[in-house]
């Protein structure tokens, strides 16, 4: 045995071990911390610490904050980082991708990593949405994804652990099977035993770019383990729903929200986004297998367990947008495993976690045909029985803004000149609206569970997209591109659709019926004007809390909030000194509970940049 497979061994045993001893504080078993990205490895988003709760939230203060240094205007950064705390430390990224550890109880930075030291550059540095954590009895360290690298460092120092990779960095855009350009990763990766999985990939533009394979590294040496091909190869499943050549040129088919791991099972659950192109598919002609998919893999081997497709063919840019959200749920006297997939249509698939087959049905509707050269559109898409979507499907006359006439009259005018107003309406040269938007629906901060209720919470926007194709340029290596990421907005930059333009739902997945629905956020120009209760688009996740409270900042206002979980009530606000345009955490350190979020402004709200975290607890 080499001394690799005896380390290999012997922790595997010791854990093993630990786990069948009463009282064993497995990572798993960390309920006062925050030690994976969603929480848990599930990513419930639900926290069982209940020293703040609705009696008492009201006293909630800010405890101390932390400037990481290194933020913006121009470009304009942002920070979307839910922070990992573990072994009494919060690990966090910053605006342009530092690496930052502090003192959980009072936010004392110990330690700072910048992985493009030395390096300088006038474009954005992208964003990573959290760190991973991973500890073998004294070994404990923290990997983080910085575009196309993965970065070991020891947790205590913040010091790169040579052993792994490269001196502690793996190039991630080698051992991929393809020579194309573009790889970069957003989300955190995840560990199973001794295996680091990683998703991110290419994106969805016009121009060549990379896949979206999923892979598993060993997370000793940094050596790839396995691969799964997201476009499949010949003789691989799947193969048969794209072009033939498809595996070869096309890309996407990305994971850049995020992976999930069931640790019973040892299944890794993957949310992947569209394929590349975004908006026409003339050159991958087929449903494309294994975009847009809840996708289950053998987290050892990387073969797949079972698949969902939530859009067929896409041509709308509808990434899965969110982590699947692993849940044990009580479904009329019986606990059932299920995977909660929310989506930016604005649908939420429950499907059941050892099969896939979906809870309350899926029906497949018939869709609109393509009048553009090459393209073949699914004649059908998979639409969910229950729940109702908790995003507008549509955009009509009926569904324009009210918060002016000429507001309405200048997106009635904008309106009559575009195809649109059904579900899944073909994009077009004339120009074709739909709803929810790419940036509408659920985005990348997925959803919040609440065992105790069986309620999920999903935060919403509403903002719809417009696209327009136009033919390529001569010498170009497409057949078309399109005008832009277009957004349907009033002459003043709001969404030119009716109010709200930002909810929190709430579902019982007991029944599939929504509990309370509840507008969130508001623009101080307007309120400033009289209209108070427009909600805003929302870009930040919620967290749920054994307090019977949901925590959720993300909108335009520089409000942290604290929901009823019971009503959807404002139980208490407290004002960021940034826009918390990100997924906050709570943990208990020092005898008390904190919650804590990232204050960067600077993304699609039109707020001000900001380097801040903030943490609140109760005095």
């Amino acid at each position: 045995m080499s001394n690799l497979d005896r380390r290999v061994f012997l922790a595997q045993s010791a854990a093993t071990l630990l786990s069948a001893m009463p009282g064993a504080r497995g990572l798993d078993s960390r309920t006062s911390e925050w030690a994976h990205y969603g929480s848990d490895a599930g990513a419930t988003r639900f926290s069982p610490i209940d020293r703040i709760k609705r009696s008492n939230v009201g006293k909630l203060k800010l405890a101390w904050t932390h400037r990481t240094g290194d933020h913006s205007e121009k470009p304009a950064t942002t920070i979307e980082c839910t922070p990992t705390v573990a072994d009494g430390m919060l690990y966090l990224t910053s605006p342009r991708l530092k690496v930052q550890a502090l003192d959980a109880v009072t936010g004392e930075a110990k330690w700072s990593f910048d992985p493009n030291q030395g390096q300088r550059s006038g474009r954005a540095p992208g964003v990573q949405r959290g760190v991973t954590w991973f500890e073998d009895g004294k070994d404990k360290r923290v990997y983080v994804g910085v575009q196309n690298r993965m970065y070991c460092l020891y947790a205590k120092s913040g010091e790169l652990v040579k052993t792994f990779a490269n001196g502690g960095i793996a190039d991630l855009s080698k051992d991929f099977d393809t020579d194309r350009p573009e790889y970069r990763l957003t989300s955190p990766a995840v560990i199973f035993e001794d295996t680091l999985i990683v998703g991110g990939g290419g994106g969805e533009g016009p121009y060549p770019t990379g896949p979206g394979h999923i892979r598993g590294y060993d997370v000793y040496t940094g050596k790839r383990k396995w691969i799964f091909h997201t476009i499949p190869w010949p003789g691989e499943f799947g193969h048969d729903t794209w072009s033939p050549e498809s595996y070869k040129v096309n890309g996407g088919t990305n994971n850049w929200a995020g992976l999930s791991l069931d640790t019973k099972r040892g299944w890794i659950f993957v949310s992947t986004g569209c394929s590349a192109f975004d908006f026409w598919g003339g050159d991958r002609i087929g449903n494309n297998l294994f975009s847009d998919c809840v996708l289950v893999l053998d987290a050892r081997t990387g073969k797949r367990i079972w698949h969902f497709q939530t859009v067929h063919h896409d041509v709308w840019d509808y990434d899965l947008p969110a982590q699947p959200a692993l849940l044990t749920i009580n479904n009329r006297g019986r606990k059932q495993d299920v995977v909660a997939q929310v989506t930016k249509t604005g649908m939420l698939f429950l499907l059941d976690r050892e099969t896939g087959k979906p809870v309350f049905g899926v029906e497949e509707r018939p869709v609109e045909a393509s009048d553009i050269e090459g393209e073949v559109l699914s004649k059908t898409q998979p639409f969910p029985l229950k729940p109702k979507p908790f995003a507008r499907q549509i955009v009509n006359n009926d569904t324009l803004t009210e918060i002016s006439k000429e507001a309405n009259a200048f997106a009635r005018k904008a309106l009559s000149q575009w195809r649109g107003g059904k579900p899944y309406p073909a994009p077009s040269k004339q120009g074709t609206i739909f709803s929810p938007g790419t940036l509408g629906g659920a985005l990348w901060g997925g959803c919040a569970f609440e065992p105790s209720s069986n309620l999920l919470f999903v935060p919403t926007s509403e903002l719809p997209s417009i696209v327009t194709l136009l033919d390529a340029e001569a010498g170009q290596p497409f057949k078309f591109r399109h005008k832009g990421y277009d957004k349907f907005v009033d002459a003043e930059g709001y969404p030119a659709v009716k109010t709200p333009w930002g909810t929190l739902t709430a579902i019982d997945l007991t029944t599939g019926d929504f509990k309370w629905q509840e507008t969130v956020g508001y623009f101080p120009e307007l309120a400033a004007r009289g209209l108070k209760n427009t909600g805003t688009e929302i870009l930040g996740g919620c967290i749920a809390t054994a307090g019977g409270l949901v925590f959720m900042a993300g909108t335009a206002d520089k409000h942290l909030r604290a929901f009823d979980s019971s009503s959807g009530k404002v139980l208490w606000q407290g004002e960021l000194p940034a826009a918390g345009q990100a997924t906050p955490a709570t943990y208990e350190a020092g005898g008390k509970q904190f919650v804590v979020i990232a204050c960067g402004g600077g993304n699609r709200l039109r707020t001000a940049p900001g380097d801040y975290f903030a943490a609140f607890t109760i005095s």
